[in-house]
């Protein structure tokens, strides 16, 4: 559905809206100029997707808009000016009592979009995994340890202090103490439980010498391993896989989550994977998931 040039104008008062700032705000010719511009963007969009005035357009109207601008690559500032020009808008709608509620409100500017590190493709993980050669002296803890964070999508600190009694590998699960010492029990794959049950087999019973204090993961020494030597392990391997992306242990954890939405898990149930709390942390991953989806859409879909 389309609208002539006039009509769009006249449907969403867009020469009246121009009358308002230049009269009533004082704003500059060059603001009037390219609210102008955005506005009329988001009324040809509108009427594309079955707004034909202001009365029809919603919030999830005006949030899918706004994931269309960042599609389309419009710089986070060119899409702040876009969104202030909507809620000068609808000031301007409300006043004129064309609507009587704001839709603009809840809008999130580019500044408050919060944005996850680099996320490896399951490609790039068994790429990963792959670097770790069985004959270095600490393979079989390596690998076990890299399956499990990003098997069970772990913080790096709860990678190094979780102990073998942790360890339910008969049901599949591990037993995990997050933030707060909460305690949660996440699912492992048969990957996972392999690599650690041959670390527990071939590797730690020889590095421990009493100083393990029951910690599954062990440095060369027998003490738990440490947070930066953890961290080390996770760069020797990158290097090694010839990633490019920067990869840290979180990174391991993101790409757990994005990968279960992918394959269509529930948020609820990656919330719980996480240890969140609150779910409205776990819905950062809806992004991810969501930009996904597009990019799948746009390159497979006939009219994409």
């Amino acid at each position: 559905m389309t609208l002539p040039a006039g009509l769009l104008l006249q449907s969403f008062l867009l020469e009246r809206f121009a009358e308002f700032l230049t009269l009533e705000q004082g704003s500059s010719a060059r603001t009037d100029e390219s609210y102008r511009r955005d506005l009329q963007r988001l009324a040809e969009w509108a009427v594309a997707h079955g707004a034909a005035s202001p009365e029809a357009l919603t919030a999830s109207h005006l949030r899918e808009f706004v994931y269309h601008l960042k599609d389309v690559g419009l710089s986070p500032a060119s899409i702040r000016r876009e969104i202030s020009a909507i809620r000068t808008w609808y000031r301007f709608l409300m006043t004129e009592g064309v609507v009587t509620a704001d839709p603009s409100e809840r809008l999130e500017t580019p500044r408050k979009w919060r944005t996850l590190p680099e996320v490896l493709t399951p490609t790039e993980v068994e790429t990963l995994l792959s670097a770790i050669p069985l004959e270095e002296p600490l393979a079989f803890r390596d690998r076990a340890m890299l399956e499990l964070a990003y098997g069970a999508g772990l913080r790096v600190g709860e990678w190094i202090t979780l102990k073998v009694s942790d360890l339910l590998l008969d049901e599949g699960v591990v037993r995990v103490f997050g933030k707060g010492g909460k305690e949660r029990l996440v699912p492992v794959g048969g990957k996972a439980i392999g690599a650690v049950a041959l670390y527990l087999r071939e590797l730690r019973p020889r590095l421990e010498r009493g100083k393990g204090t029951g910690v599954l993961f062990l440095n060369a020494r027998g003490a738990p391993l440490s947070r930066m030597g953890a961290w080390k392990i996770l760069r020797k391997y990158v290097q090694r896989a010839g990633l490019t992306k920067p990869v840290t242990p979180h990174t391991l954890r993101h790409s757990f989550a994005t990968h279960l939405l992918e394959g269509g898990a529930d948020l609820r149930s990656v919330q719980e994977m996480l240890g969140h709390a609150d779910i409205s942390t776990t819905q950062i991953y809806t992004h991810v998931d969501r930009e996904f989806l597009r990019a799948v859409h746009r390159q497979f879909h006939p009219r994409g």
